[in-house]
C-alpha cells in the first residue's frame, strides 16, 4: 500500500524541518547545509560501492543501484540543482522566520504541484479539487494576515519571498519527480542525487560563503546538522518508494508528504514557543484541509 510509506515520509520531512530550524538558529546558512548534505552523501556511498561488488547481497535487502547512463546522471543531476536551488531560499528563510510562519506556506505546496500538473500534464481538476485550491488559497490569505501581527510584512520581507521561492521551486521538483522516478531507478535516483547535492554545494559554499565569512554569521557546529541528512534520505527513501509504485497518485503523495509540517508547527508551538499559535493553528488547519481535498479529488 502505497498510502503508508508516504505518510512515513511526511512525518521524517517535519522531523527535517525541525532539525534545520534547530541548526539554524543563529548560526550560518551555506555551511550548515554544506555539512548535512555531506553526511547524505557519506551515508550513500556504501551503497555505491556495495551495488557493484556485491549486488545480490544489495539487491536482496532492496538497496541496490544499478549503473545509470550518462543521461540518467544529467537527469539527476537537473534534479539535484532544483533541490540545491530551493533548499538555499528554504535555510535563510528557516533561520530567520518563525518555524509556525514557514510551515503553513510550505503546506501549500501541493497547491503549486496540481496547477503545474494542470499547465504542463494536461491534467483536469474535479469539482472537489476546485473546492480544495480555493480553500486554500483562503486560509493562505487569512494567514498572511497573521504576520503583521509579529512584524512580519508578506509583501516586503525578503525571507517571506525566499520560502515562496523554496516552495515553488519544490514543486518544479515534485513534477520532475513524477517523470524521473518512472525511468529511472529510485535508489540510483537517490544515491546520485546525493552526491550531486555536495558537488553543488562545495564550490557555493566555498566561492559564496568562505571568502566573507567573517562578515556573515559565524558557523559552529552542532549535532543536529548531520540529522538534516539523515532525516531527509529517510524520507526521500520511502517518498520515492511511494511513488515507484505503478498506482500511486503523485497528487495524493504529494499532499501526504505535506502534511509533514505539523510536526514543525508543533516543535515551533510547544518547545520554541512561538506567538499566536491559535490563529496560525486554525489557518494551517484550514490549508491541509484544503491540499487533502485536491488530493482526494484525483
Amino acid at each position: 500500500m502505497w498510502i503508508l510509506p508516504a505518510i512515513l515520509a511526511a512525518f521524517l520531512l517535519g522531523m527535517y524541518d525541525v532539525f534545520k530550524k534547530v541548526s539554524l538558529d543563529n548560526n550560518a546558512v551555506l555551511p550548515t547545509l554544506l555539512f548535512s548534505v555531506l553526511t547524505s552523501s557519506i551515508i550513500v556511498l556504501p551503497v555505491i560501492i556495495g551495488s557493484r561488488l556485491w549486488p545480490e547481497t544489495f539487491q536482496q535487502i532492496q538497496l541496490y543501484a544499478p549503473e545509470v547512463t550518462v543521461r540518467e546522471l544529467l537527469l539527476i543531476f537537473l534534479k539535484a540543482v532544483i533541490v540545491v536551488a530551493s533548499w538555499i531560499f528554504a535555510f535563510f528563510a528557516v533561520k530567520n522566520l518563525p518555524l509556525t510562519v514557514v510551515a503553513p506556506i510550505r503546506a501549500t505546496a501541493p497547491l503549486w504541484t496540481l496547477i503545474g500538473a494542470l499547465i504542463v500534464f494536461q491534467e483536469k481538476l474535479s469539482t472537489l479539487q476546485w473546492i480544495g485550491i480555493l480553500i486554500t488559497l483562503t486560509f493562505f490569505f487569512l494567514f498572511s494576515t497573521t504576520g503583521k501581527l509579529e512584524g512580519i510584512n508578506f509583501k516586503r520581507n525578503k525571507y517571506v519571498f525566499f520560502i515562496i521561492a523554496a516552495t515553488f521551486l519544490g514543486t518544479i521538483s515534485g513534477l520532475y519527480d513524477k517523470y524521473i522516478i518512472r525511468n529511472v531507478d529510485r535508489i540510483a535516483v537517490q544515491v546520485w542525487f546525493s552526491v550531486f547535492q555536495l558537488v553543488i554545494m562545495l564550490p557555493v559554499t566555498a566561492l559564496l560563503w568562505y571568502p566573507k565569512r567573517h562578515k556573515y554569521t559565524k558557523f559552529t557546529w552542532r549535532w543536529s546538522i548531520p540529522l538534516i541528512g539523515i532525516f531527509l534520505l529517510l524520507c526521500d527513501y520511502f517518498y520515492f518508494y511511494a511513488i515507484s509504485i505503478p498506482d500511486s497518485l503523485i497528487s495524493i503523495i504529494s499532499g501526504v508528504r505535506r502534511s509533514g509540517v505539523l510536526v514543525a508547527f508543533i516543535f515551533g508551538a510547544i518547545v520554541l514557543k512561538e506567538k499566536n499559535i491559535k490563529q496560525k493553528g486554525i489557518y494551517l488547519i484550514g490549508i491541509i484541509v484544503g491540499v487533502f481535498l485536491m488530493a482526494m479529488g484525483s
